[in-house]
């Protein structure tokens, strides 16, 4: 098709206006890169499969670097707002989405730990693969030591978050902290976003390589059904328990929900979705001012769904490679999870980004594993974001029960 044609005053010229290419989104960039990797891994010599053996050994060592910052630039930021604006129904709704989020990722857990065993395969992965994912050896690596441990920079996140709040003079550290979150957002959009497809192509090229891929693909379906099945039933179990609060039919308050789980399904964007969010809260019968408070907040801090897939990904990963796991651990690293993933950046994948400074210190995940729970957790991510989105209209009617403002319009 022709591209338009417009004169260039002056100089009796013309200038070709082509029509711009649609932008490719992530979870196609991904996609693409897993087909493209495994067929790499059938087809290309050692040689030049240990180049990209050597930029992945060089985008994970930055990446290590990067997560404690990352870590520092978002959480903190994230608590010295919420302290600001400390007020009863504020620290409500923090309250009940932090408990959702907590609860999601436990029964995300208390599910996988049922499933997972029956239908993932440990023994015959480990027999095959001896438990290594591993590819050709990078032609040289160069470590970049973070500045801190993934503890030590949530600890500092906290302390820094907490000062801001409480001290009213606060205001240069706050500025600060907002401009490194700007900054780590700049890194991770422009950068680590950007060349994740190709640091997954060299993940799954050495997988195929190393004659593992077939096992992690299997594995890669089955938990994709578990997880979809499981979001279904905590959005579910988020409108019962919402329902001995407000009294409505949690079914028919669910269904009036749907047009904003679609929509976010589409636009993989809580942000995006508030407006149509917030419409359908009202129309639910939440009172309008409650609506307006509690969906925005919620768009930001309330993260069952995508709590509900790290904890999945990760459960299914370690029943795979046979690691050691059990609810304590997993407790843990739900309740850090929690907070960590609040300030999560708004780009697409930011929950796993924010979350692997966790997935390595608590859990143990080494870079391949890592590579995969973001493979996974892309591969979900519309789902996970109109969870979290439809779990926000449970949240209001929970808070206007608690505050006992009247409702805007009738109740179902």
């Amino acid at each position: 098709m022709g591209g338009l044609r417009a004169p260039c005053a002056g100089l009796g010229q013309e200038i070709t206006m082509k029509h711009p290419l649609p932008r490719i989104g992530l979870l196609a960039r991904v996609a693409i890169a897993i087909v493209l990797g495994i067929a790499a891994g059938m087809v290309l010599p050692v040689w030049a499969a240990r180049c990209f053996a050597t930029f992945n050994s060089l985008f994970s060592s930055f990446l290590g670097f990067v997560i404690p910052l990352l870590i520092v630039g978002f959480v903190a930021p994230a608590i010295a707002d919420i302290g600001r604006r400390a007020g009863a129904m504020l620290l409500a709704t923090v309250a009940i989405s932090y408990l959702m989020t907590f609860g999601s990722g436990a029964l995300a857990y208390i599910t996988a730990n049922f499933a997972f065993p029956s239908l993932i395969e440990p023994a015959a992965y480990i027999a095959a693969t001896g438990g290594s994912v591993a590819g050709p050896d990078a032609f040289f690596n160069i470590e970049i030591e973070p500045l801190m441990t993934v503890t030590a920079s949530l600890v500092l996140a906290f302390v820094l978050g907490f000062g801001c709040a409480v001290l009213p003079l606060a205001r240069t550290l706050k500025s600060l902290l907002e401009d490194f979150r700007s900054i780590i957002n700049l890194v991770i959009g422009r950068a680590i976003v950007p060349l994740l497809p190709l640091y997954i192509f060299g993940i799954f090229m050495g997988m195929t390589m190393a004659g593992t891929v077939g096992s992690i693909l299997s594995t890669f379906i089955k938990i994709i059904v578990v997880i979809f099945a499981l979001h279904i039933g905590v959005l579910v179990l988020q409108y019962c328990v919402a329902s001995a609060f407000s009294r409505r039919n949690p079914f028919k308050a669910l269904a009036t929900m749907m047009p904003a789980y679609f929509t976010a399904l589409g636009t993989q964007s809580s942000a995006a979705t508030i407006p149509v969010t917030l419409e359908r809260t009202v129309a639910m019968g939440v009172n309008r001012d409650i609506a307006g408070f509690t969906v925005p907040l919620c768009a930001t801090i309330h993260m069952s769904g995508s709590t509900l897939k790290i904890v999945s990904c990760a459960m299914a990963l370690m029943v795979l490679h046979g690691m050691p796991y059990d609810f304590g651990m997993f407790a843990g690293f739900i309740a850090m999870l929690g907070i960590t993933i609040i300030a999560a950046p708004g780009v697409p994948g930011g929950a796993i980004m924010a979350s692997l400074g966790l997935l390595s210190g608590m859990l143990g995940f080494s870079d391949a594993d890592n590579a995969m729970m973001i493979a996974l957790y892309i591969a979900m991510d519309s789902f996970g974001t109109a969870c979290n989105i439809t779990g926000d209209g449970a949240i209001a009617q929970i808070v206007e029960r608690i505050f006992r403002r009247p409702t805007t319009s009738g109740t179902l």
